[in-house]
Protein backbone atom coordinates (compact mmCIF):
# COMPACT_ATOMS: atom_id res chain seq x y z
CA UNK A 1 0.00 0.00 0.00
CA UNK A 2 1.44 3.51 -0.86
CA UNK A 3 0.21 6.83 0.99
CA UNK A 4 0.84 9.78 -1.13
CA UNK A 5 0.28 13.54 0.61
CA UNK A 6 0.81 16.93 -0.72
CA UNK A 7 0.40 20.37 0.40
CA UNK A 8 -0.13 23.99 -0.77
CA UNK A 9 -0.27 27.41 0.83
CA UNK A 10 -2.61 29.84 -0.63
CA UNK A 11 -4.28 32.67 -0.21
CA UNK A 12 -7.97 32.07 -1.07
CA UNK A 13 -9.20 31.98 2.34
CA UNK A 14 -11.11 29.32 3.44
CA UNK A 15 -14.31 29.25 1.14
CA UNK A 16 -12.37 29.99 -1.63
CA UNK A 17 -10.11 27.18 -1.70
CA UNK A 18 -13.34 24.90 -0.97
CA UNK A 19 -15.05 25.97 -3.93
CA UNK A 20 -11.62 25.19 -5.78
CA UNK A 21 -11.29 22.10 -4.20
CA UNK A 22 -14.78 20.96 -5.13
CA UNK A 23 -13.89 21.61 -8.82
CA UNK A 24 -10.97 19.57 -8.41
CA UNK A 25 -12.78 16.59 -6.78
CA UNK A 26 -15.10 16.95 -9.60
CA UNK A 27 -12.63 16.39 -12.24
CA UNK A 28 -10.90 13.94 -10.82
CA UNK A 29 -14.36 12.14 -10.07
CA UNK A 30 -14.94 12.34 -13.67
CA UNK A 31 -11.40 11.07 -14.65
CA UNK A 32 -11.07 8.36 -12.00
CA UNK A 33 -14.32 7.55 -10.49
CA UNK A 34 -13.54 8.61 -7.23
CA UNK A 35 -16.37 9.40 -5.27
CA UNK A 36 -16.01 12.87 -3.62
CA UNK A 37 -18.48 13.72 0.08
CA UNK A 38 -17.55 16.79 2.18
CA UNK A 39 -17.16 16.00 5.72
CA UNK A 40 -16.62 19.95 7.29
CA UNK A 41 -13.50 21.39 5.47
CA UNK A 42 -12.53 17.37 4.91
CA UNK A 43 -13.26 16.18 1.08
CA UNK A 44 -13.45 12.75 1.03
CA UNK A 45 -12.67 10.86 -1.95
CA UNK A 46 -12.76 7.20 -2.73
CA UNK A 47 -13.36 4.32 -4.96
CA UNK A 48 -11.70 0.44 -5.39
CA UNK A 49 -7.91 0.48 -4.26
CA UNK A 50 -8.50 4.24 -3.79
CA UNK A 51 -8.90 6.09 -0.51
CA UNK A 52 -7.73 9.90 0.15
CA UNK A 53 -9.24 13.19 1.20
CA UNK A 54 -8.72 16.77 0.47
CA UNK A 55 -8.06 19.12 3.62
CA UNK A 56 -9.07 22.61 3.07
CA UNK A 57 -7.18 25.23 5.68
CA UNK A 58 -7.56 29.04 5.97
CA UNK A 59 -3.90 29.36 4.62
CA UNK A 60 -3.09 25.69 2.76
CA UNK A 61 -5.12 22.70 1.14
CA UNK A 62 -3.87 19.59 1.73
CA UNK A 63 -4.33 16.08 -0.44
CA UNK A 64 -3.73 12.38 1.20
CA UNK A 65 -4.09 9.54 -1.03
CA UNK A 66 -3.81 5.77 0.14
CA UNK A 67 -3.43 3.43 -2.91
CA UNK A 68 -4.12 -0.67 -2.92
CA UNK A 69 -1.79 -3.02 -3.70
CA UNK A 70 -2.73 -2.66 -7.50
CA UNK A 71 -2.79 1.03 -7.62
CA UNK A 72 0.77 1.45 -5.49
CA UNK A 73 2.63 0.44 -8.43
CA UNK A 74 1.26 3.72 -10.15
CA UNK A 75 2.04 6.05 -6.89
CA UNK A 76 5.07 8.16 -8.70
CA UNK A 77 2.93 8.76 -11.78
CA UNK A 78 -0.36 9.41 -9.35
CA UNK A 79 1.47 11.97 -7.28
CA UNK A 80 2.94 14.09 -10.03
CA UNK A 81 -0.44 14.44 -11.53
CA UNK A 82 -2.00 15.53 -7.91
CA UNK A 83 0.42 18.08 -7.71
CA UNK A 84 -0.10 19.57 -11.34
CA UNK A 85 -3.88 19.14 -10.84
CA UNK A 86 -3.78 21.26 -7.23
CA UNK A 87 -1.05 24.04 -8.82
CA UNK A 88 -3.29 24.85 -11.13
CA UNK A 89 -6.39 24.56 -9.11
CA UNK A 90 -4.95 27.04 -6.98
CA UNK A 91 -3.79 29.79 -9.42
Amino acid sequence: MARISVERAHGLGKQAAREKADKLAQKLADQYGLEPQWAGDTLNLKRSGVKGAVHVGEESIRIDVELGMLMSAMSGTIKSEIEKALDKALV
